[in-house]
């Protein structure tokens, strides 16, 4: 290999690349199969239990705590991935438990035990191989090829969208025509060929081993951080983190009024801001006790996570296209044929457009006119669409809620604008992700950029739980308001805020360059 094309990164693509994305599209139909005739099975088949004005409130619970799960367990998966099992065998071995949860699903579809047993299964298989998969992609670059990452995870990103196109458009049909049995079995299938798939290509990848013991890790970084005292000089990181603490414990005590998926996500999320926020205090007491590159690796992840929680408003709004809006599209006007839910296809197929769209004519376009579209910059762009969007969802249920007659067409317009703004956050998300990741926390990294997906769905089930409150209720009555009209405004403020605060503090973060270093051939 030239000196040249070490030094620009633009290498021969992998060879075995295509092992990898073959697997993705496999395993994002069967994902997509199941997730998106979730809300409309509990509704008209599960949920029958329940009294009929209640389903949909309660579809749309079960169907954010099954998403809180899947983007819950990349923490676990990242965790053996980097320390115990390497990427390729962690992502194996929970593929198997992710086709055990298929077949309970198609097993269990009148049993309700066993189909949440079936959710269980997939959130975990799911949500341990999601931030490995990424990572294990960037792992197949180096410093000599690592401009074709780029495009690699555009393609990736590009195959999920097409293995969701089809499980979108298809599944919703299944179910109606087949029953739960075949509608979930299919799914089922597809990713026992998605494992399939990705065994066979194992002596051709480059497997990166597990990071062996190292004790100037990110956490013994950080508890040295919080514990080191200084003469004359407080604890207030200390003080921060015990506030964080004990905030998590009071969350967790609140298990019986907020249910426990609430109380222990709230205290995730106390522990990791308040723990964060402490050790940034007090970083500059590990000096000494750790070398400096470690120290400053801390706060560059530190710096990561501030990224991540900002961007965590933007998946509150996009997951409830599967949930929301399908409650919406089951009151619209829509042919005979066309169910709720297809409605759904519409995301993927926009992402296929955008993306090419995007990286040959609107990315070149912003340059020529001196404008570079970062990683950075595209979400918190993508962020702001996505708050267009709920403006639009909103203004289509208060025209419902006012007597109007709605056509299901109306939801194309929020639907671009959401993709528009997915497809900058998501993708550009994968690829800051990993680029800035330090190489001994890849695949942590990436389990706390999906466990963003499970914040965002934590502020839909709290934003739902509010509104059984009477005081809240009667305030969103004086608005002249409905309440499902009044949390689309609501979700759209939320994500413009919370891209006005991305651009400000975008602007300060200084990009890294974590890729593996090339060899010379």
């Amino acid at each position: 290999m030239s000196l040249d094309t070490l030094q620009t990164g633009n290498g021969p693509m992998p060879k075995q690349i295509p092992y990898i994305i073959a697997n993705e599209g496999c395993e994002r139909f069967s994902f997509y199969g199941m997730r998106n005739i979730l809300t409309p099975f509990l509704i008209s088949t599960l949920l029958l239990f329940i009294p009929l004005g209640d389903r949909p409130s309660e579809a749309k619970h079960i169907f954010h705590t099954f998403v809180i799960g899947v983007y819950f367990f990349p923490l676990l998966g990242g965790w053996l991935a980097d320390r115990f099992f390497g990427k390729y065998n962690t992502i194996f071995w929970m593929s198997l438990i992710y086709v055990a949860g298929h077949a309970c699903l198609a097993i269990f579809e009148d049993n309700l035990k066993g189909f949440y047993f079936g959710l269980f299964l997939i959130a975990f298989g799911s949500g341990g191989i999601k931030p490995l998969v990424v990572s294990f992609v960037g792992d197949q670059f180096d410093q000599s090829n690592k401009n074709k990452a780029k495009v690699v995870f555009d393609t990736f990103y590009w195959m999920i969208n097409f293995g969701s196109f089809f499980a979108s458009l298809l599944m919703p049909i299944f179910l109606r025509d087949y029953g739960p049995g075949v509608a979930f079995g299919i799914p089922g299938i597809l990713m026992f060929i998605a494992t399939m798939v990705f065994w066979l290509g194992n002596k051709k990848y480059v497997h990166v081993p597990p990071a062996p013991p190292n004790p100037d890790s990110v956490m013994n970084v950080a508890r040295t951080a919080l514990l080191a005292k200084r003469d004359g000089q407080g604890n207030p990181g200390l003080v921060m983190a015990g506030v964080g603490v004990l905030g998590a414990i009071g969350s967790l005590a609140m298990t019986p009024q907020w249910g426990f998926v609430i109380a222990a996500c709230t205290a995730v999320v106390l522990l990791l801001a308040f723990g964060g926020m402490g050790t940034a205090l007090q970083l500059e007491r590990a000096r000494g006790a750790h070398p400096d590159e470690a120290v400053e690796g801390v706060r560059a992840v530190l710096r990561i996570l501030i990224v991540f929680a900002l961007a965590t408003p933007f998946w509150s709004l996009f997951d409830q296209k599967a949930s929301t809006w399908i409650i919406q599209a089951n009151d619209m006007n829509k042919p005979d044929w066309f169910l709720p839910a297809q409605m759904q296809a519409l995301n993927p197929a926009l992402v296929m457009l955008l993306i090419p769209f995007n990286n040959l004519v609107l990315f070149p376009l912003l340059r020529r006119l001196g404008w570079e579209p970062s990683s950075l910059r595209r979400m918190t762009v993508g962020i702001a669409f996505s708050s267009l969007a709920w403006i639009v969802i909103g203004g289509i249920q208060v025209y419902m809620d006012g007597g109007t007659s709605m056509s299901i067409a109306w939801q194309i317009l929020p639907y671009a604008l959401l993709t528009f703004g997915e497809v900058l956050v998501s993708a550009s998300g994968l690829e800051f992700a990993y680029s800035q990741a330090p190489a001994s926390m890849k695949g942590t990294i990436m389990s706390l950029w999906y466990l963003g997906t499970t914040i965002g769905s934590l502020w839909v089930l709290i934003a739902n739980a509010s509104v059984k409150n009477d005081a809240v209720n009667a305030y969103i009555a004086s608005t002249g308001m409905s309440v499902i009209s009044f949390q689309m405004f609501f979700f759209a403020a939320f994500a413009m805020v919370a891209a006005a605060f991305f651009g400000w503090y975008a602007k300060s973060y200084r990009m890294v360059d974590n890729y593996r270093s090339a060899k010379a051939a």
